[in-house]
């Protein structure tokens, strides 16, 4: 009796697959023709293409970021100065390195960032010739 049961169950699960494909096959699919197209080409808003930081003074130079970071992409250098303010030590970020080369764009890191100092970008055309020119330091109005 279980040998019947099992065989319906594969079967029914076979035919849910199978009504999936069908539904796909038959589904207008839609060509981006890239190149001739990158004047009109739009990405999703959801792409992950390169890390970017729109407002350095935004980055508060936390490190969760490059502690969220699973394979080491994200490099922070910081300094402790006294606030003008208050007159207390401060974190103050000086360098935010980001290896492109190295990313899985996994968005952790990106996750991780409490004041929303980083998101990802869509773009998405990253051919160098030298995996150097892949490292880029997001925080270039600071330095």
């Amino acid at each position: 009796m279980g040998y019947i049961k099992g065989l319906f169950r594969g079967l029914g699960s076979l035919l849910t697959g199978m009504k999936v494909t069908f539904r796909e096959f038959f589904t207008k699919k839609i060509t981006e023709q890239y190149p001739e197209n990158r004047a009109s080409l739009k990405m999703y808003d959801r792409f992950c293409g390169e890390l970017v930081m729109p407002d350095p003074d935004k980055c508060i130079a936390c490190g969760l970021c490059q502690m969220a970071c699973p394979n080491g992409t994200i490099s922070i250098t910081t300094e402790t100065a006294a606030d003008p303010q208050t007159g207390k030590p401060k974190k103050r970020l000086v360098k935010y390195e980001y290896d492109l080369g190295s990313c899985m764009f996994c968005h952790l890191c990106v996750n991780a960032c409490p004041h929303d100092a980083i998101r990802f970008d869509t773009d998405f055309e990253h051919a160098v010739f030298t995996r150097s020119k892949l490292v880029k330091t997001l925080n270039k109005q600071q330095l």
